[in-house]
């Protein structure tokens, strides 16, 4: 590892590898609760486009690549919103068009060196200089800031579009706003992991986050998690294992996929072998029973073994105690039993 930070050319390719890991997911979140999981692919066609715009004209590819995602996504949510194409069929047209703009551009431009567009579609991490950082750390951070700024108007305009509209939220321009943060995720990623594998650090991650979470919030940061494991983790492996560093990445994120997948299967079968256990209690709580009550939100506990039991659809399960509220034994009407240890 010292060996592998002694190189300059390393030390930038981590630092790019970490931004990435942190913005993909953050963003890709939101495309996969609109179910939109390939517009990233899309806007990479097109950001494609520009980077030849770039190559051909000699200027920097970058910044002529980030206007024609920008462009693009911001386009295709106008079209898909305001036009008769269905959003597939709109994915389609940037996917198709966008790959055929950069062919006929950049085999038109005279002189134009396509080893640097080849660069840009497979990932060139380790040519990452300083400047470039510079400018992926100030795209990373203004992502990272807008998404933790509007997180929930935009995750309640991907969860249900008609009630966020009949809420008063701008819909149109969140998703306009999603569209473009997409399209700056996609030109800082393409130099780490390539515009054909650019969607797989936004999606992928947040695939593995669901196994495990239960919450929209705890699967955004663990798909955090997961995507810097994956950017970073890809790299280093790709030094080691002298390999493409972006099929690399995309390999490792898939492998963390299956891990979380692997554990969310296993979670499931401990929480049913908890409750078949738990539904054995034979014990009948309720006022005068001899032990002592709990209030619990709406309901009453009685507190058995440093364990919570409460009515619950007629059998109990096994959580973990936690500090207690007494309160009077009173039953709850509803006739049903449960066990309940939940930390207020």
């Amino acid at each position: 590892m010292s060996e592998m930070l002694s190189l300059e050319f390393m030390r930038n390719a981590l630092l790019a590898a970490l931004l990435v890991g942190l913005v993909a997911p953050m963003v890709g979140i939101f495309l996969v609760q609109r179910r939109l999981s390939l517009v990233g692919d899309g806007i990479g066609h097109v950001a494609l486009a520009g980077v030849a715009v770039g190559v051909a004209t000699g200027q920097s590819p970058l910044w002529t690549a980030l206007l024609a995602a920008a462009a693009a996504g911001a386009v295709i949510e106008l079209v898909r919103v305001r036009g008769r194409t269905s959003g597939d069929v709109a994915l389609a047209l940037m996917f198709y068009g966008g790959i055929a703009a950069g062919v006929v551009i950049i085999n038109r431009a005279e002189g134009a060196q396509t080893g640097n567009l080849t660069g840009y579609l497979f990932g060139a991490i380790t040519t990452t200089t300083r400047s470039d950082l510079v400018v992926f750390a100030a795209l990373s951070v203004t992502i990272a800031a807008v998404v933790l700024v509007l997180r929930q108007r935009l995750f309640a305009v991907a969860g249900d579009e008609e009630y966020a509209r009949a809420s008063g939220l701008p819909v149109l321009a969140l998703n306009v706003l999603l569209a473009v943060l997409t399209a700056v995720t996609v030109v800082v990623a393409m130099r780490v992991i390539g515009l054909l594998l650019i969607s797989a650090l936004m999606i992928i991650p947040n695939a593995a986050a669901q196994q495990v979470s239960a919450s929209f919030r705890a699967a955004s940061w663990w798909a955090v998690v997961v995507g810097v494991l994956a950017s970073v983790g890809g790299v280093v492996a790709s030094y080691r294992l002298d390999t493409a560093t972006g099929g690399t990445i995309v390999l490792l994120a898939v492998a963390l996929f299956c891990l979380a997948a692997l554990a969310g299967v296993v979670r499931h079968k401990v929480a049913a072998a908890r409750h078949r256990h738990a539904e054995r209690h034979l014990h009948e709580h309720g006022p005068g029973c001899g032990h002592e009550a709990v209030l619990h939100g709406d309901h009453v506990d009685y507190l058995h073994d440093g364990h919570r039991h409460a009515a619950h659809e007629g059998h109990y399960d096994e959580h973990a105690s936690g500090p207690q509220t007494l309160a009077p034994a009173v039953d709850d009407g509803r006739g049903e039993r449960t066990e309940h240890e939940v930390s207020q």
